[in-house]
C-alpha cells in the first residue's frame, strides 16, 4: 500500500503500538500505518498464516515488520500475557486499538445463552481486560491513547445480528466510562465507528447487488470506504495531535449514520 500521500505524526514515532485482529482487514491496515509513521508496531492474531505474510510483506517494503503473536482474544490469560510480554520487548505501550471482533449474522430466534456468551467473549470482553492490562504501562509513560472499536451498524438498525450489535453499542458505555477512570492518569479512551468497509471478508460474504444499492443509497458520499480510511482515523486518535480528545465517537461510514 503506497501511504506517502498521506499525513505523518511526529509523536506516534518510537511509540510501542499494541492492535489486536491486526493480520487482515481494517486491522492490517492499522499496522502497517503504524509502521509507516515508525511506530513500534505489536498484534495478536488468531490467522497465523495471514499475519505472517503481512509481517514478511511490511519487511519487504519498510525494511521492519512488525511482532506477531497468535492469540485467540477470547482466552483473556493468553492476551494479557501477551501485551505483558510486548511492553518489556518493546518498552511500555502507548498506544491500544482494540480492533478485533466478529460480525457473523444469526437469527435472533437461534441464539442460545452460550451463543450469546460466545459473541460477548469476542466483541466485547477483551477489549475491557486489554485495558486492564495496558493502563499501568500508560500510567508508567505518563499518558496514552486507547481506541476501541464500535460500529454504526446499532445505529442503523441492522437486524440479523442482535448479539453482535448489542456488544458494539456496549463499547460505547465502556468507552466512556474508562476515559473518566482514567484520564486522571492522562490516558485517552475514544471509540471509532466504521460503516460498510470493503474488506475482503465483506466482499465475499455479503457485498451483492443488493449491498451495492444499499450503500448508494445511505451513504452522502459516493465512494466505497477502504480500510485504510478508517486507518488514517486511528493515526490522528492515537497521536499527540488529538491529546485533547477522550470519550467521544468518531465515525468513518460516508455519511450513513
Amino acid at each position: 500500500m503506497d501511504l506517502s500521500n498521506f499525513g505523518k505524526f511526529p509523536s506516534l514515532r518510537d511509540k510501542s503500538v499494541f492492535v489486536t485482529g491486526g493480520g487482515s482487514g481494517i486491522g492490517a491496515a492499522i499496522v502497517e500505518s503504524f509502521v509507516d509513521q515508525g511506530a513500534r508496531v505489536a498484534f495478536v492474531d488468531i490467522d497465523e498464516a495471514g499475519s505472517k505474510h503481512l509481517c514478511e510483506s511490511l519487511r519487504g517494503q519498510y525494511g521492519v515488520a512488525p511482532h506477531f503473536t497468535r492469540c485467540d482474544v477470547t482466552d483473556i490469560t493468553a492476551m494479557q500475557a501477551a501485551i505483558d510480554r510486548i511492553g518489556r520487548e518493546l518498552g511500555d505501550i502507548a498506544v491500544l486499538v482494540n480492533n478485533a471482533a466478529n460480525d457473523m449474522r444469526h437469527d435472533w430466534q437461534d441464539v442460545t445463552p452460550d451463543y450469546w456468551d460466545e459473541r460477548m467473549a469476542i466483541n466485547l470482553r477483551p477489549m475491557f481486560f486489554a485495558i486492564q492490562s495496558v493502563a499501568p504501562q500508560m500510567k508508567r509513560l505518563g499518558g496514552g491513547s486507547i481506541i476501541n472499536f464500535g460500529s454504526i451498524s446499532w445505529k442503523v438498525r441492522m437486524g440479523g445480528a442482535a448479539a453482535y450489535t448489542t456488544a458494539k453499542a456496549a463499547v460505547h458505555g465502556l468507552t466512556r466510562g474508562m476515559a473518566r477512570d482514567l484520564g486522571k492518569d492522562n490516558i485517552r479512551v475514544n471509540t471509532v465507528l466504521p460503516g460498510w468497509v470493503m474488506t475482503e471478508r465483506q466482499k465475499k460474504l455479503w457485498l451483492d447487488e443488493a449491498g451495492e444499492k444499499l450503500l448508494d443509497q445511505e451513504q452522502c458520499l459516493a465512494g466505497r470506504i477502504e480500510p485504510i480510511d478508517v486507518a488514517r482515523l486511528v493515526m490522528f486518535l492515537a497521536s499527540d495531535d488529538a491529546r485533547m480528545c477522550t470519550a467521544q465517537d468518531f465515525t468513518v461510514d460516508g455519511g450513513w449514520a
